[in-house]
Protein backbone atom coordinates (compact mmCIF):
# COMPACT_ATOMS: atom_id res chain seq x y z
CA UNK A 1 0.00 0.00 0.00
CA UNK A 2 1.60 3.51 -0.70
CA UNK A 3 1.04 6.17 1.35
CA UNK A 4 2.00 9.94 1.32
CA UNK A 5 3.12 12.54 4.05
CA UNK A 6 2.97 15.97 3.29
CA UNK A 7 7.01 17.50 5.12
CA UNK A 8 6.58 21.71 5.53
CA UNK A 9 10.22 23.03 5.42
CA UNK A 10 11.01 26.35 6.07
CA UNK A 11 13.56 27.55 3.04
CA UNK A 12 16.15 29.89 2.37
CA UNK A 13 15.72 32.16 0.30
CA UNK A 14 19.15 31.67 -1.42
CA UNK A 15 18.14 27.77 -1.77
CA UNK A 16 18.98 28.57 -5.55
CA UNK A 17 22.32 29.17 -5.36
CA UNK A 18 23.31 25.83 -3.19
CA UNK A 19 25.27 23.53 -5.22
CA UNK A 20 27.65 20.54 -4.54
CA UNK A 21 31.00 21.62 -3.34
CA UNK A 22 33.41 21.87 -5.75
CA UNK A 23 36.08 19.46 -4.85
CA UNK A 24 32.89 16.62 -4.62
CA UNK A 25 32.02 17.96 -8.30
CA UNK A 26 35.42 17.19 -9.09
CA UNK A 27 35.59 13.79 -7.54
CA UNK A 28 32.30 12.36 -9.17
CA UNK A 29 33.70 13.23 -12.64
CA UNK A 30 37.02 12.07 -12.28
CA UNK A 31 35.40 8.48 -11.52
CA UNK A 32 32.44 8.62 -13.96
CA UNK A 33 35.51 9.84 -16.31
CA UNK A 34 37.18 6.57 -15.01
CA UNK A 35 34.07 4.22 -15.39
CA UNK A 36 33.54 5.75 -19.08
CA UNK A 37 37.02 5.03 -19.48
CA UNK A 38 37.70 1.53 -17.91
CA UNK A 39 34.14 0.15 -18.17
CA UNK A 40 34.05 -0.40 -14.44
CA UNK A 41 35.12 0.99 -11.07
CA UNK A 42 36.17 -0.92 -8.01
CA UNK A 43 32.58 -1.86 -5.60
CA UNK A 44 34.29 1.08 -3.16
CA UNK A 45 34.17 3.62 -5.76
CA UNK A 46 31.08 2.53 -7.48
CA UNK A 47 29.29 3.02 -3.84
CA UNK A 48 31.66 6.39 -3.80
CA UNK A 49 29.80 7.37 -7.37
CA UNK A 50 26.31 6.07 -6.68
CA UNK A 51 26.06 8.25 -3.19
CA UNK A 52 27.90 11.54 -4.77
CA UNK A 53 25.38 10.83 -8.03
CA UNK A 54 22.51 10.99 -5.24
CA UNK A 55 23.85 14.06 -3.69
CA UNK A 56 23.71 15.93 -6.44
CA UNK A 57 20.21 14.76 -7.40
CA UNK A 58 18.79 15.68 -3.93
CA UNK A 59 20.28 19.19 -4.47
CA UNK A 60 18.93 19.84 -8.19
CA UNK A 61 15.44 18.24 -7.07
CA UNK A 62 15.51 21.15 -3.69
CA UNK A 63 16.49 23.98 -5.69
CA UNK A 64 13.66 22.93 -8.90
CA UNK A 65 10.95 22.13 -5.77
CA UNK A 66 11.83 25.58 -4.40
CA UNK A 67 11.80 27.20 -7.81
CA UNK A 68 8.38 25.99 -8.08
CA UNK A 69 7.28 27.26 -4.79
CA UNK A 70 8.54 30.55 -5.38
CA UNK A 71 10.94 30.64 -2.16
CA UNK A 72 14.15 30.37 -4.54
CA UNK A 73 15.73 31.64 -7.55
CA UNK A 74 18.09 31.10 -10.15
Amino acid sequence: MSRSILVELNLPGDLGRFHMPSALHARLQDLLDRQDRDGKLPARERREALALTQLADLLTLMKLRARRAGVAKG
